[in-house]
């Protein structure tokens, strides 16, 4: 099962996830994970459908964030679980062995234990302080991630770790430096008035 190295994380904004997700997609984003919070699950069911059916239109992979059942009903391809989420063999028992499970991740212990349970990749973050996610784990930082990369490979962890929180192209090349397989990005592409040049920017990081 092939992870991609560039997630892109939607947001609320005024122009939508819908709108922000096609763009991106457009652009040449391959991975995109629909994340929505403080609403019904019905108007999160009723984005999935249509984020799904853009990715499928875009040959790209959908990645629900919180909801397992929601994920299955809408054909997109994982979900995304945050430590306070369904445990990863409870999501695994609704998508089946094939679907894609990625798990949040803030220090070492919850590494080895994303890692115990099967994830198919980590969200290891935040890198720095971002308004994006409410209840937002301690910060790592640079240092915090060589340390926790040097950890993981001293522990023979194989697993795809994705920095997350706050990342902008210009913290990419010390990112990978320090061992990350790759970065997940919200604002970074949410914003910008010419997300194709951005994101084939941060493709060229990640080579």
């Amino acid at each position: 099962m092939r992870i991609d190295q560039l997630h892109y994380i939607s947001q609320a904004s005024r122009e939508g996830h819908l709108e922000a997700i096609e763009r991106v997609l457009l652009a040449g984003g391959k991975w995109i994970q629909l994340r929505v919070k403080n609403e019904p699950e019905a108007v999160v069911l009723s984005l999935a459908i249509a984020a799904a059916a853009l990715c499928k239109k875009h040959a790209a992979r959908l990645i629900v964030n919180d909801y397992p059942e929601i994920a299955l009903k809408a054909g997109a391809d994982g979900v995304h679980l945050g430590l306070d989420d369904m445990p990863v063999a409870a999501a695994r028992a609704i998508l089946g062995p094939d679907l894609i499970i990625g798990g949040t991740a803030n220090t070492f212990g919850q590494l080895q234990q994303r890692v115990a349970e099967g994830a198919d990749y980590i969200g290891l973050g935040p890198y720095r302080f971002t308004t994006t996610k409410q209840n937002l784990s301690p910060v790592i930082g640079l240092q915090g991630y060589v340390k926790l990369m040097e950890q993981a490979k001293a522990a023979g962890i194989g697993t795809p770790v994705i920095a997350i929180g706050g990342i902008t192209a210009d913290d990419i090349p010390l990112l990978m430096q320090a061992g990350l397989y790759g970065v997940a990005v919200s604002g970074a592409l949410s914003h910008p008035q010419d997300t194709s040049v951005v994101l084939n920017h941060i493709n060229h990081l990640l080579c």
